[in-house]
């Protein structure tokens, strides 16, 4: 794995201000809209790599290193490669090793061959979020590191209900990790996934684990973001590998989304306020999710 030379660690634990850089929507609506300007991003694709190459170039640009997880899926359609990025932003050290938080999304879109189906909100909206708070965390005091994982593969290439047809990414991701040992230091993951629409109305996922969403809804509670409604649903998507494996885990997510798997999911269906309210409830539920799975 790549990490932060020590020398650069050090100069940016001198640079550190007191207090991090606010989250900003619009800048996270910026990368969305870098990344819909690709075009498709199915899963071993010239675009994924296009996607991957912006997503590594606007990390480079922090002063940060990605670290690639290449692998061979099996598909329905044949063996395809992907690869899963992830960056570790280290805690209260410069030390990138030990337990961590994973942050994740997907950056993939699905395969449609009757229409160009680019993904604003279903794949976009949540990568370019999770490039935002790569610049807001590089700064913070993580209490732990922190690792930004974006998964390839979420997608489904012809039926999400076909075995194994779905969370290529996540299911490699877990299974390396369960290999070599490095899971049981993944104290905990949060996924967002399709969290930039308009009318954005996220639901607690029962497949999550409750003690996250509630430090997460209580958190919305206190800023007053009616965004996180007091309802209920269950999802299937990127945790459920981690769950299957035994680490806590979360989805943030909109699955009431008109456009989802169409052509009209487009960037005009986004919005910054979205983007901005998902961040900011994120942000203020850290610490307390920290605290729950650090001990301090």
């Amino acid at each position: 794995m790549l990490f932060v030379a020590p020398a650069l660690a050090v100069l940016a634990c001198a640079q550190t201000p007191a207090t991090p850089p606010s989250f900003d929507g619009q800048r996270a609506l910026e990368h969305a809209k870098q990344l819909v300007a690709i075009g498709p991003r199915v899963a071993g694709s010239p675009g994924a790599q296009k996607a991957r190459d912006y997503i590594s170039k606007e990390l480079s640009a922090l002063g940060v290193r990605v670290d690639e997880q290449p692998f061979e899926a099996r598909t329905p359609l044949g063996r395809v490669r992907m690869v899963n990025l992830r960056v570790i932003l280290p805690g209260p050290s410069a030390a990138t090793d030990g337990d961590r938080l994973v942050i994740g999304s997907h950056y993939d879109t699905k395969l449609f061959k009757d229409f160009t189906f680019v993904g604003a909100n279903d794949g976009a909206s949540s990568t370019g979020f999770l490039l935002e708070l790569a610049r807001v965390l590089k700064t913070r005091r993580n209490l732990r590191p922190i690792e930004l994982l974006f998964l390839d593969g979420e997608e489904a290439v012809i039926d999400w209900h076909t075995d194994d047809d779905n969370t290529y990414g996540s299911r490699h991701y877990v299974a390396a990790g369960q290999r070599d040992g490095s899971l049981k230091r993944v104290k905990a993951f949060i996924l967002v996934d399709m969290i930039g629409d308009r009318d954005l109305r996220i639901r607690r996922d029962l497949n999550s684990t409750m003690w996250l969403n509630d430090v997460i809804w209580q958190a919305a509670a206190r800023l007053k973001r009616p965004e996180f409604v007091d309802e209920d649903t269950q999802i299937e998507d990127d945790h459920l590998p981690f769950l299957r494996a035994g680490v806590q885990a979360v989805d943030l997510i909109d699955l009431e989304y008109p456009a989802w798997h169409t052509a009209e999911d487009t960037l005009d269906k986004l919005s910054p306020a979205s983007l901005q309210a998902v961040g900011d409830v994120l942000l203020a539920a850290l610490p307390e999710i920290e605290n729950r799975l650090f001990g301090q």
